[in-house]
């Protein structure tokens, strides 16, 4: 219909009833074609419009990704809309997330949105694990917005609030100039001055920060961007002169100048400059000598004036450490500056003051008159024998020539020379701050084969150990930094101080507990737990452990029979402990120093990992994305790397599903599908899914060993509820052919039907017994397939399961108990009628709604299998 068609209104109503119940149906196709016929049904201005209500609900609850397709295509723009459309570039599938941006490209204005929502658009898409979607972000998103301010880039930073989001800025430009011709690069240079450098008066956060990203851009592409970076970039020495100028302007504001809101802005705003200009250090061309010391001269100066904002100090020391490639200079200048810094030398005295040498001539001579005429006095008193007169001048005369000794005393100190100097320490905390960050600063440009010597030793006790102990959080946490940064140099300092770090984890405030617990994890990853070993030996005065044992062996936490119960253990049990932090940092800090830890076999602990397992799972850790994003891919990086570590993963099978079993009603694990942490551990202890699959496919695998120990589970009661999910996870095994291991399957299953009287679970072990017996044709469709055994008959497991043949249910809901028919609607009948009539409690408890998040985490996890299931099919 044309644009200007009309209908009768009876028509509409009908068309749009009609329409407002399909977009329900059960069949994608047929809600895709009812949402695109809706499209022109839409009342963007009409608040209780049902059809944006439809479309709003289909974004937000629709299982198929080409629905949420078809809708985003066609949904009016509007501020109800919206954020529902903003979500979608968050959507689980790729395909979802790209029309998200080309939705928000070609129909919403940047000025629509909000700095919050732009920042977030453009931290998410250029970050994107897609690539096509990072493509769409710069394509298409950052052209349209730059179409509609006329091509300003320096507007369209003023669109992002740059002071807030530095980083996403720089990326957003660079990946603009990627966008660029050569040519156009320059055009915007402009904004500089004969020197290639942003007059001071003219400076913003802005321009500057586009200055510097268009000289990284320029320097990244090496000798093809030299020619145009010396266009825009004046010499070394050049530059070293600009900087200094402008971070002395830096105005240092007082307590009161602080409270004034429009001060301290104006002086936050002068420190990002100061740290744009900072960053450009790293484009100059410092080969010419002459050039590379004017920049470490002004660099120096700048880290010793106190002047210089605590804030730069930090990135000054890291670009003045970048330009000297020796260690041992290194440490000798930084060293040198922290003792100007705390122990600056004192400027000579003023010239005397005249009038002030006259007063003191003055009172000079008035005590010698006055001392004068009490020796008259005193002679009189004793010619004419007043005893007790003569007394009291004496001792009043004793007090006139003390009187005149201090003046003496003035007068001489007046009239020395003012050319002695005199060095006073400072204990004040922004300055022992401003220290302690300099000398973290180099302890972590140093290399880390690097010793510790006698300087280093000598910033120690007088710096960083003193102010462990200082009043002050920040001083105590820059020096916990120190500490730990310190003693990974040296491994008898590890030894020395390894107590004070745990002991400082336990007691201190949340920040400074974390900066110790990351100098513990790094210890132990350098170290390993006979670090542990050797320190209380050595406290005890007992003989150390081999040499040869120090750092090669990998930890293992649950057997280390020669280390200290009051060692290694204590250490795990805080750990164990952080695990179960109210306080979100810590505990994120604490499983990702665990993963560390066990990933690199310094730890081999299956009750560990079956922590980490549910704490992944825990309601409670739901909006910490760092602890999910981090334990998601440790899980498969940890099974895949080695046949140990699924071994351990095996391990963590039976305690895990036992305390998420045993959970109270009132725990949050409670709420956790216990069938989905099933596929979880199953997957990971896949053979197949190792990163190099053994070739022996005769050798005992680990889901043999898996098969083993839930048929004894089973056994040890064959009523329980959880035997109906030992049964179905039988079936999704991949089993070796060793006859051993089968022998002993067969028999274990054969106890079993004996025993299990719920028909479901009955049916499934006789389908494995079965599968066992006949290992010949097993064989060949393992040769043919590489599937695990059970798939072969899917379809049955699926009948007898409805949840099975939908797709992976949610994670966090309960799986259905019924469902649509399969291939087999009589059996499925037939094992719900006879499944009824057993008393077996349900083996999943009722759980809350799904998380989408953790629902896309692990669908990464699983396996594809679709294109092996497929090679099956054509095989049979």
């Amino acid at each position: 219909m044309a644009e200007n068609a009309q209908i009768d209104d009876d028509l509409f109503d009908r068309i749009h009833q009609a329409m407002l119940v399909r977009v329900t149906d059960k069949f994608p196709n047929v809600r895709i074609q009812a949402a695109l016929a809706m499209t022109r049904l839409q009342q963007p201005k009409d608040p209780d419009c049902p059809t944006i209500n439809a479309y709003m609900l289909i974004l937000e609850n629709d299982s198929n990704a080409e629905v949420r397709r078809a809708v985003l295509s066609c949904i009016a723009m509007s501020p109800r809309t919206l954020p529902k459309v903003l979500k979608r570039t968050r959507d689980v599938k790729e395909n979802v997330r790209k029309l998200a941006y080309q939705v928000l490209a070609e129909k919403v204005h940047i000025k629509a949105l909000t700095i919050a929502q732009r920042v977030g658009l453009l931290q998410q898409g250029l970050h994107d694990t897609s690539e096509s979607v990072r493509d769409i972000v710069c394509s298409r998103l950052l052209p349209a917005w730059l179409f509609r301010l006329d091509g300003n880039v320096i507007e369209l930073l003023h669109r992002l609030d740059v002071e807030n989001c530095a980083e996403t800025a720089m990326e957003t430009l660079k990946a603009i100039f990627k966008t660029m011709p050569t040519e156009e690069l320059l055009q915007n240079r402009g904004q500089l001055d004969n020197r290639k450098v942003i007059p001071a008066d003219s400076m913003t956060c802005e321009n500057v920060l586009y200055w510097r990203a268009l000289c990284e851009f320029l320097k990244g592409k090496g000798d093809d961007g030299e020619e145009m970076l010396e266009q825009v970039l004046p010499d070394a020495a050049t530059y070293a002169d600009y900087l200094c100028g402008y971070l002395k302007a830096v105005p240092v504001l007082t307590e009161e100048q602080r409270a004034d809101f429009n001060q301290l802005e104006l002086v936050m705003t002068k420190e990002f400059i100061s740290q744009q200009l900072i960053h450009l250090i790293g484009c100059l061309d410092t080969n010419e000598e002459g050039g590379r010391k004017r920049v470490l001269a002004v660099l120096q100066e700048m880290l010793a004036l106190p002047q210089t904002p605590s804030s730069l100090v930090s990135l000054l020391t890291e670009k003045f450490l970048a330009l000297i490639p020796d260690d041992q200079r290194r440490i000798q200048t930084v060293a040198e500056i922290i003792s100007d810094v705390r122990e600056p030398i004192m400027e000579p005295s003023q010239p005397v003051d005249e009038k002030r040498s006259r007063r003191q001539q003055v009172q000079l001579a008035e005590v010698k008159v006055r001392i004068m005429e009490a020796k008259q006095a005193l002679e009189d008193c004793i010619a004419a024998q007043d005893f007790s007169r003569a007394a009291e001048l004496k001792d009043s005369i004793a007090g006139l020539e003390d009187h005149r000794n201090q003046v003496l005393q003035e007068i001489s100190e007046s009239n020395q020379p003012g050319d002695k100097e005199a060095q006073v320490e400072k204990n004040d905390p922004e300055t022992l701050l401003r220290c302690l960050t300099m000398c973290a600063e180099l302890l972590k440009q140093m290399n880390i084969k690097t010793r510790t010597g006698p300087t280093i030793s000598a910033l120690m006790s007088s710096l960083i150990l003193p102010s462990i102990a200082n009043a002050h959080p920040a001083v105590r946490n820059m020096a916990v930094v120190c500490l730990g940064t310190c003693t990974l140099h040296s491994k008898e300092l590890a030894r020395t101080h390894m107590v004070l770090l745990l002991q400082i984890a336990q007691l201190d405030e949340v920040k400074i507990r974390i900066s110790a617990l990351r100098a513990i994890i790094d210890l132990l990853l350098l170290f390993g737990f006979q670090l542990l070993s050797e320190t209380a030996s050595a406290q005890t005065a007992q003989p150390t452990l081999s040499p040869d044992k120090q750092e090669g062996d990998a930890a293992t936490a649950e057997d280390q029979g020669d280390i200290p119960e009051d060692t290694a253990q204590s250490i795990l049990v805080m750990l164990s402990e952080f695990l179960d932090s109210e306080v979100s940092d810590l505990r994120t800090e604490t499983a990702e120093g665990l993963a560390k830890l066990m990933y690199t076999g310094r730890i081999s602990s299956a009750k560990m990992l079956s922590r980490l397992v549910l704490l992944w799972y825990n309601p409670v850790t739901e909006d910490d994305v760092r602890l999910r994003h981090c334990l998601g891919v440790f899980f498969q990086l940890y099974a895949r790397e080695s046949r140990a570590h699924q071994e351990v993963v095996e391990e963590t099978f039976l305690p895990t599903v036992r305390t998420l079993l045993n959970a109270p009603a009132t725990s949050p694990l409670a709420e956790v599908d216990i069938n989905n942490v099933v596929e979880l551990l199953v997957e990971l202890t896949r053979p197949s899914a190792l990163i190099k699959p053994s070739a022996n496919t005769e050798e005992v695998c680990v889901h043999d060993y898996l098969a083993v120990r839930m048929c004894g589970e089973m056994l040890k009661d064959p009523t329980a509820p959880e035997v109906r999910l030992y049964a179905k996870t039988l079936s999704n095994l991949e089993l070796s052919r060793e006859e051993t291991v089968r022998e002993d399957l067969t028999t274990l299953l054969q106890q079993l039907v004996q025993l299990v009287k719920d028909r479901v679970c009955l049916r499934a072990l006789e389908k494995m017994l079965h599968q066992l017996v006949d290992s010949k044709e097993q064989a060949e469709v393992l040769n043919a397939s590489a599937l695990q055994p059970l798939d072969v008959n899917a379809d049955e497991a699926a009948a007898e399961d409805p949840s099975k043949s939908a797709k992976r249910t949610k994670r966090g809901q309960r799986k259905a108990c019924t469902g649509k028919a399969g291939r087999r609607p009589s059996r499925k009948a037939e094992s719900s009628e006879e499944s009824d009539g057993e008393n077996v409690p349900e083996s999943v408890p009722v759980v809350r709604p799904s998380r989408r998040a953790k629902t896309a985490a692990l669908e990464k996890t699983k396996l594809d299998l679709n294109p092996l299931i497929d090679q099956e099919a054509n095989v049979s």
